[in-house]
């Protein structure tokens, strides 16, 4: 067996199971390695039955524990609709607790008089008792050895079980001979990084702490250093492109300088320095790679429209490509609207996944009739369909939501294109470099000066009524309202707050006819875009979501920006997140809900409150947190490392990227026999990028 051998092809995977591993993502055995666990569990420590009521809190009515039981009673087995149930009933202190087995009528002779067990499950209450259905069933000698193991959690499909999964896992690893390892020794030993088969064996099935984390940050470097070098050999290959397009001289009048003078606004000196290097580059030798960063609302919207704009007058085509359908529409109609303001006759095409077939044909014919026309659109632009006729410029909207491939793709849609790729991700200048080797980079540092800042601040959970009033008054004033929640639907043994829950409790607490709606990522597309739409034309006043609204939205009517369990986010999310209100003139606030009492929360918290700057805000927290911190938050969202993250992981991205460069250095191309497993594992993770790209 391979690693690109199909999932059905392990023992005991059928069809109908084959389909449940296809819809998390899995359809190799290399897939299924890297279906990361998403968290671990360590066993909870045995509660006498005596001490349960203590566990339950007011309120409380059902935990996960593990309970210490005396078998005073024989269990009692009956059959019911065919079924056997196995009921025991025990005692203790005046603690009285009930469990229940379906099909195991052989616990009958387990569960012998006068022995201990540990019962590991839900315990509910019940009237004055205590109820149990279906426990784990171990002596407490195995109970205490297996308490100190990390037991792998991950995400699930309904119908595939963790156990299902765990018990496939460990098969694919037997039936793999994983002992070559494509990274050299002298790199794994410089860095003290583990061998790829312990690294994977114990990431999914750690045999300690240290175990895990050894795990972790070989496979962390390995997603840096597999990046880097494929961005690596991809800007030598782009380096050799000449510029064949023929843009129209600066030194000639062009729309875009007077669009520029219309504006009702004038441009920030560090936009006007952006441009003025795009212009350039349009203008120069080579084929423009350029990246263009920028805070949340600093304004690269129009940068892009006036590059594009130059693209239209020199009779060629442009493309943007934004990362959602809503995001996608707001461009299409700011552009619209722009045209027709300064009277310029340019053809604009939308072109996204939700449009009939008709309407997508008819995007089609006018991307094949109009030579200088500007198309935009989302993922729908790098499928097969869509053939472009004159294309020199494309354009990716917030950059860190597409992989490499997935511009390359967009690249290849014309005859080595001019490309630009705009992000508002806060990334600190010094990781900016590592991640974007491949491009030049400008930066938009300044924010237009009629934008009022945000008024940021952190609560506690005690505030809540206070909040709830302020977004009451706010709505009254006729203004919006987001609110952020971190889970879609109550999660066991998760206190934290979740999106549908907390929509119908916002419903009870505004005042009545306030229209208050929930949105999040499980929902179909057409369904959110509804929802935005609703949302952007004030048909609805709150809506409570998860983070799919940190990019892909502009609502200037929108003044109030609550996060729960803010401690939850990474800084710079939450910074996103708050940059999705004050784009108005009215002044906007941020209230980040603090949900526990760590001071270490309190401190990064209060960065926020101190800075609306992106990037100060993206260095503090890197300082302030250090690398290195394996199970620190996530900024999720940030590219494509399904392990690695930008910030927490510092370190190990600095060290991946000296090695890529001094591998780089010497053999550009990784021509050389010393390169030849490193050349392979590349040219690999270049085909699966190019897969994720064309999904």
């Amino acid at each position: 067996m391979e690693l690109s051998s199909g999932i059905g092809t392990i023992k005991g995977i059928g069809a109908k199971t084959e389909e449940l591993f296809h819809k998390i993502g899995v359809y190799t055995l290399g897939d299924i390695l890297l279906h990361y666990p998403k968290n671990y569990d360590k066993l909870p420590e045995i509660t006498p039955l005596a001490e349960l009521p203590e566990k339950f809190e007011v309120g409380t009515e059902s935990i996960t524990t593990a309970l210490a039981v005396h078998i005073q009673k024989t269990p009692f087995v009956k059959s019911a609709r065919s079924m056997q149930i196995t009921t025991l009933q025990v005692q203790e202190q005046n603690v009285h607790l009930d469990v229940i087995w379906f099909r195991m009528p052989y616990l009958k002779n387990t569960l012998t008089l006068g022995s201990w067990f540990v019962f590991l499950g839900k315990v509910t209450r019940k009237g004055n008792g205590y109820h149990m259905e279906q426990p784990q069933i171990l002596v407490p000698e195995k109970y205490n050895a297996m308490q100190n193991c990390l037991w792998p959690s991950y995400a699930l499909t309904a119908g595939l079980s963790k156990n299902k999964l765990s018990q496939t896992i460990q098969q694919v690893l037997k039936e793999l001979d994983l002992s070559k390892d494509y990274l050299p020794e002298e790199i794994r030993s410089r860095h003290q990084l583990a061998e790829y088969n312990f690294a994977i064996e114990n990431i999914h099935f750690p045999e300690n702490d240290k175990a895990l984390e050894e795990a972790r940050k070989r496979l962390i470097f390995d997603e840096f250093f597999q990046f880097i070098l494929s961005a690596g050999m991809q800007k030598e290959q782009m380096e050799e492109i000449q510029n064949d397009f023929s843009f129209l001289p600066l030194e000639q009048r062009l729309w875009a300088d007077e669009v520029m003078e219309k504006l009702p606004y004038k441009l920030t000196g560090a936009q006007l320095r952006t441009l003025g290097e795009i212009r350039a580059d349009l203008r120069g030798k080579k084929v423009m790679q350029r990246l263009v960063q920028g805070d949340v609302g600093s304004g690269k919207t129009i940068i892009a429209f006036l590059a594009m704009l130059d693209a239209a007058q020199s009779g060629y085509q442009s493309a943007l490509m934004a990362p959602t359908e809503v995001l996608a529409q707001q461009h299409y109609q700011t552009f619209t609207n722009l045209c027709e303001e300064h009277g310029l006759k340019i053809p604009i095409v939308l072109l996204t996944g939700s449009l009939t077939a008709k309407e997508k044909r008819r995007a089609y014919e006018r991307m094949e009739l109009y030579p200088n026309a500007m198309v935009i659109g989302t993922h729908a632009l790098i499928q097969e369909r869509a053939v472009f006729d004159n294309l020199a410029l494309v354009i990716t909207d917030e950059q860190h939501r597409f992989g490499v491939k997935q511009r390359e793709t967009l690249f290849l849609k014309g005859e080595q294109p001019h490309t630009l790729v705009m992000s508002a991700t806060p990334i600190p200048r010094t990781l900016g470099i590592i991640l974007y080797g491949d491009l030049d980079i400008s930066v938009i540092d300044e924010v237009p000066a009629k934008r009022l800042p945000v008024k940021s601040c952190v609560v506690g959970k005690n505030s809540r009524k206070t909040s709830y009033d302020f977004i009451a008054k706010e709505i009254q004033n006729g203004h919006q309202v987001y609110v952020v929640c971190p889970l879609v639907e109550e999660s066991e043994g998760l206190e934290m707050e979740n999106v549908t829950d907390y929509t119908e409790a916002l419903k009870k607490n505004l005042p009545k006819g306030t229209v208050v709606e929930y949105l999040h990522g499980k929902m179909k597309s057409g369904r959110k875009n509804l929802i935005m739409e609703q949302f952007a034309r004030n048909e609805i006043q709150v809506l409570v979501s998860t983070t799919v609204i940190e990019v892909g939205v502009n609502v200037p009517n929108a003044t109030v920006m609550m996060i729960e369990d803010a401690q939850r986010f990474g800084l710079a999310q939450l910074h996103q997140l708050r940059g999705r209100v004050g784009r108005g003139d009215a002044q906007s606030y941020c209230i980040m809900i603090n949900t526990t009492d760590s001071e270490k929360a309190k401190k990064r918290l209060e960065i926020l409150n101190k800075s609306n700057d992106g990037f100060f805000i993206a260095s503090e927290d890197l300082k302030l947190r250090g690398p290195g911190d394996f199970f620190g938050i996530r900024q999720s969202g940030l590219l494509e490392f399904r392990l690695g993250d930008i910030y927490q992981n510092a370190d190990l991205l600095k060290l991946a990227s000296e090695e890529a460069n001094l591998i780089l250095a010497e053999d550009r191309r990784l021509e050389s026999e010393k390169y030849a497993s490193v050349r392979e594992r590349i040219q690999t993770y270049i085909r699966e990028q190019a897969e994720i790209a064309n999904l």
